[in-house]
């Protein structure tokens, strides 16, 4: 039997399954925050501070008792997260460590041949010398090791060390202990992360369960494309097979989009309850999200649940941007209603707000406006910044 779940129950499911559901000024301690990033799985990192980091401001939108200095702590001092590759740069928890082996493995030869083709037949050729001199002299930054001859470019060009660096991380030999300046710290993995993690192995067919199992875990529901999607560790190929074989755990659901149209045939986990009164109603403050926010890393489900189309518009031509360069959604309990520009001025200690768009048939009703204002002032301080400066006719339209 094929269960409906009406737009509102997926609506709930997915956000309780981002995090996105319990009260978000509830008292965090380390482990808190530990046990948050494993239950969303990863959390991107992005080096853009238009406001925050993409990954503080992801923790902050969850839970806004959270601290920078917390996560630095989990990932370089107990070492209980490690960074490393999703669709994209993610941190992750280290218990998930013994799976990445298998992406360690399946990466290196497409890589190999890869880089062959954009860097040289010789690309490889320092990476002996680098990984010795990692070895006996210890961590190191990329800058560290360049060649003193070397003029600097794109990625294309990079010295011939950090093509080792590089590779050497994507492939599991190396791993990043720290960050300086957001300029990654490279050292020997078996010195990054716990020997527990590091010697753990697990199977093809344990790793394939695993990959596609957490995956619908933390999606609520999915296609098997979504599934493989989630950690991008499998093939949509590997998935299909994986739903077909475990065909007795899942079950089938049909998911209501917003505005009308087909439902989308998906599976969630036996068990599964369809009733939105079975989840929790999210918190009905307004959350500025990060462009990277899980919620919205696929553009076409966000579309779908939430009838919002988002696109970052960093790469776009000026004046071919719709909204900015870089602008943030705007949650209100279970909705997206609106996207807002702004930037911090930390030498002014300003938070400057330029525009904000709100969604059609929303109303900038003041209470809503209200919300609105105390939310820019929780982020403010968590930017460090003490004043919000809006631009004149920055809500002009609404």
């Amino acid at each position: 039997m094929v269960i409906p779940v009406s737009n509102k129950a997926a609506r709930r499911i997915f956000l309780a399954r981002q995090g996105l559901s319990a009260s978000p000024s509830r008292a965090l301690s380390n482990a808190g925050l530990l046990q948050l990033i494993h239950d969303l799985g990863f959390v991107q990192l992005d080096s853009i501070s238009t406001v925050e980091r993409a990954h503080n401001q992801i923790l902050f939108s969850r839970n806004q008792t959270f601290r920078p200095d917390q996560l630095r702590q989990l990932l370089e001092e107990d070492r209980a997260l490690f960074e490393h590759w999703t669709h994209d740069a993610a941190i992750v928890p280290c218990e998930f460590y013994p799976y990445w082996k298998h992406k360690f493995r399946r990466c290196e030869a497409p890589m190999r041949k890869r880089w062959a083709k954009w860097h040289g037949e010789d690309f490889d050729h320092a990476f002996g010398e680098t990984y010795e001199r990692i070895a006996e002299g210890g961590a190191v930054l990329a800058r560290e090791v360049k060649q003193a001859d070397h003029k600097s470019g794109g990625w294309w060009q990079w010295h011939p060390s950090k093509k080792a660096l590089e590779f050497f991380w994507h492939t599991g030999k190396l791993a990043i202990s720290a960050r300086q300046n957001f300029q990654k710290v490279y050292d020997l993995t078996e010195r990054v992360i716990p020997g527990h993690h590091l010697e753990q192995e697990v199977s093809h067919a344990e790793f394939i369960d695993w990959a596609c199992l957490s995956a619908l875990e933390r999606l609520g529901f999915a296609t098997h494309g979504e599934i493989s999607a989630f950690w991008d560790l499998v093939s949509p190929e590997e998935a299909k097979d994986w739903v077909a074989a475990n065909r007795d755990r899942l079950q089938e659901v049909e998911i209501e989009c917003e505005g009308g149209g087909k439902p989308r045939a998906s599976f969630a986990l036996q068990g599964f309850s369809a009733d939105p009164e079975a989840w929790p109603e999210p918190p009905g403050r307004i959350r500025v999200l990060s462009p990277f926010d899980p919620l919205l890393r696929d553009r076409n489900r966000a579309e779908r649940l939430f009838g919002f189309r988002y696109r970052i518009e960093v790469f776009v031509p000026e004046p071919q941007r719709e909204y900015g360069y870089y602008v943030f959604p705007l949650l209100e309990a279970d909705r997206l209603i609106g996207r807002i520009d702004m930037k911090a001025d930390r030498k002014s200690g300003v938070l400057n707000v330029t525009r904000l768009w709100l969604e059609p048939k929303v109303r900038a009703s003041a209470g809503r406006m209200a919300r609105l204002d105390s939310e820019l002032a929780r982020i403010a301080r968590f930017a460090g910044v003490g004043e919000i400066v809006y631009a004149e006719g920055w809500n002009r339209g609404l």
